[in-house]
């Protein structure tokens, strides 16, 4: 059942014993799911979705009769005929064992039953199964063996609840016969997409080895690219299941909205959301690329907010998947920070501070942290920051200022103080050494009156 009907576990513990959920005819078997059950994608194709599982054809008569025990139809009759008598759930399948004989079969039941078959199919044939038995396997082998049988992508999607071909391309397809997909010949290979879609539209590269005599290691890699448009009268944007994707604008970083077009001959517009209205595209702050979408080489606050594109050919005209766009301002390199101590040395029994400064652009946050001896004893850090503005050479700068404060400093207070500050492109650490002395006899009489 979860190979023909290519059906999630949750979806299979949906189907009904019972009519009119559960219907044989003489050539199939049409299923339902009962009307408690909510899908993964509860649109109203699939809650009303009628799977169809047909009657294999096989000669009972003949030697093929160990094929019967493929036939679904058959067996669903069998299985519903042994399990009548402790039957008590509406359900399809049930249990078969234990307290919850004849109730509902729980996923993790149907799951174990499904992984517990594929194992058994291994050792059948003398294999080892795979290190990882996965029941939604099925749906992978399922999907894409309709694929290879050329079942057109609209019916597999359909049957597997999938809203674009995208989910089965990017999570889902294997090649049925050939693990790669790939066939290798004496002087090239060969990449064979079978029932190619809009989704595989895209960049397509190889690599290789020239060798030198048998040893292919002391040859020169090289790699070939390509990109091929899928065109598809349907589909003038690669599919993608995401509604929103968010980007990042950075400063001084091109951005890329990837709206990818699946032919080349389509017209492509910018738009936001709100107030609604078309981008301009210049071809110098944002170009649009055929290969890629619409660049932005120089971003600005001013294009935050929900972008999207239209493409056009003929009477065609579709959307993209809109761009939740959100500014960062982003420094151009880590911050470059300095440390200093008040003293150099100090006695035990007085205070002295650690400074770390680091000048920056303005507007960027920078997080200070701090090693220091002390910390072998549990002694808290007394850190304040504060962050203003200063001019430096006719330009206007920040300065992020971090202070360590030692009170009372002790023996074991004496060593290397490690600044440690950061920003979103990286961190950098400087140090310094505090020499601890011990207390004259004047600062341990002050101690004392104090």
């Amino acid at each position: 059942m979860a190979i023909t009907s290519a059906k999630r576990i949750g979806e299979l513990q949906a189907f009904s014993s019972v009519e009119p959920y559960t219907t044989f005819l003489e050539d199939k078997v049409l299923l339902k799911f009962l009307p408690t059950f909510t899908p993964k994608c509860p649109s109203f194709s699939n809650l009303n979705q009628l799977v169809t599982i047909p009657r294999l054809p096989v000669d009972l008569t003949s030697k093929d009769t160990e094929l019967a025990s493929l036939d679904v139809v058959r067996c669903l009759k069998i299985y519903l005929q042994r399990t009548q008598e402790f039957r008590r759930s509406e359900n399809l399948f049930i249990s078969f064992s234990g307290k919850n004989k004849g109730l509902k079969a729980s996923k993790p039941s149907i799951s174990g039953w499904i992984s517990e078959c594929i194992n058994l199919s291994y050792h059948i044939n003398e294999k080892d199964p795979p290190e990882f038995t996965r029941a939604h396997s099925t749906r992978s082998v399922a999907s894409s063996w309709a694929e290879r049988a050329l079942i057109p992508l609209e019916q597999i999607c359909q049957s597997a609840s999938w809203s674009t071909p995208r989910t089965f391309f990017k999570h889902y397809r294997i090649a049925a016969s050939e693990p790669s997909g790939i066939k290798h010949f004496g002087r090239y290979s060969q990449l064979i997409l079978v029932n190619a879609s809009a989704a595989d539209t895209g960049e397509f590269s190889c690599g290789g080895y020239q060798c030198s005599g048998h040893d292919c290691h002391d040859g020169e890699e090289k790699t070939g690219k390509t990109f091929v448009f899928v065109t598809d009268p349907q589909e003038l944007f690669v599919p993608t299941e995401d509604y929103y994707v968010v980007v990042q604008l950075r400063t001084r970083q091109p951005a890329l909205l990837p709206c990818q077009v699946t032919n080349p001959l389509a017209k492509v517009t910018l738009h936001r959301e709100f107030p609604p209205e078309q981008v301009p595209v210049d071809g110098v702050k944002i170009a649009f690329d055929l290969k890629k979408g619409f660049v932005i080489y120089q971003p600005q606050p001013s294009l935050v907010g929900s972008l999207f594109c239209i493409a056009e050919l003929g009477n065609l005209r579709q959307m993209s998947t809109k761009y939740m766009l959100i500014y960062v301002h982003y420094p151009s390199a880590p911050p470059k920070p300095t440390i200093e101590a008040s003293v150099k040395s100090a006695r035990t029994g007085e205070n002295f501070v650690v400074t770390c400064t680091v000048l920056g652009e303005l507007e960027i946050s920078v997080d200070f942290t701090w090693e220091y001896p002390g910390q072998q004893i549990g002694r808290p850090p007394y850190v304040r920051e504060h962050t203003s503005q200063t001019r430096r050479g006719g330009q206007l700068l920040q300065e992020s200022e971090s202070t360590l404060y030692i009170d009372e400093a002790r023996a074991v207070d004496d060593g290397t103080y490690t600044c440690t500050a950061q920003n979103l492109q990286g961190s950098t650490s400087v140090t310094t050494r505090v020499t601890i002395l011990p207390a004259t006899s004047s600062t341990t009489r002050e101690r004392t009156q104090g």
